[in-house]
């Protein structure tokens, strides 16, 4: 169990680094078309920086405490599975995620020309690979310790009779994919210049959730089989092909 933590303290580091090199070195892009209050303006980066990194820490440091200690309750391996080996931690989380990526960019490229838009935005480079880093770490611990882990615990309490740990997890996975993916939304309508989700046209709603639904759903079943560490794995690396590899290429 100490070990555990200990990888997650180092992960929960390392995204606090990345919040607070993002505000740091690429404050400009993160801001585009919305201006910070003269409050937050008159504030030196450095310092925005680290109120970004500590409310990183604390908010996503409780979320994955609780998150974990789901997992125990549920028989899950936590953070990574301790029977594992670096296959099941690095290199298998790495191939499926380069997949992941390439079926991500498959289906925007393929919604393009059915919708007839121009597909989502991309974070610029060096920023793609901050985000990436960021998503990997942070909505893991959110979406798939927290949200799922919650949703397939309160499952299991309602259906224990029939002894349904398996079933609570894959609903709950659903349910953390569908919330990962709606949690995109308010990107969607600033991207598309939309006042209200209804607003946005059927084509963004579809590529939103189809795409980020894959994500999720892989990245749910290897948090579900190897933990924490193998989820935010694939997360990232599909993150760092459909966000930093896709976009320099088709440039």
């Amino acid at each position: 169990m100490k070990k555990q933590l200990l990888v997650f303290a180092i992960s929960l580091i390392v995204y606090a680094l990345l919040a607070f090199a993002t505000v740091v070195w690429e404050l400009d892009q993160l801001t585009t078309g919305q201006p910070l209050s003269p409050e937050l303006a008159a504030m030196p980066r450095w310092l925005l920086g680290l109120v970004n990194a500590a409310l990183v820490f604390v908010i996503y440091g409780v979320c994955g405490l609780v998150g974990f200690w789901f997992a125990r309750k549920l028989g899950l391996p936590g953070i990574y599975r301790a029977n594992g080996t670096w296959r099941d931690w690095v290199w298998l989380p790495l191939v499926i995620g380069v997949v992941v990526g390439i079926a991500m960019v498959i289906g925007d490229r393929a919604l393009a020309i059915i919708g007839n838009w121009r597909g989502f935005a991309h974070p610029p480079f060096p920023l793609s690979i901050l985000a990436s880093g960021s998503a990997g770490i942070g909505e893991e611990i959110m979406f798939r310790m927290f949200v799922l882990g919650l949703w397939a615990f309160l499952l299991n309490l309602i259906l224990r009779r029939w002894r349904p740990t398996q079933v609570a997890l894959r609903i709950a996975n659903v349910i953390a994919a569908l919330a990962f993916a709606a949690g995109h939304i308010p990107a969607a309508m600033m991207l598309v210049g939309a006042a209200t989700p209804g607003a946005l046209p059927p084509v963004v709603l579809v590529e939103l959730f189809l795409l980020n639904g894959i994500v999720a759903i892989v990245a749910g079943e290897r948090y579900i089989r190897d933990g924490f560490v193998a989820a935010a794995g694939v997360h990232f690396w599909a993150d760092v092909v459909w966000h930093v590899i896709f976009p320099l290429v088709a440039l």
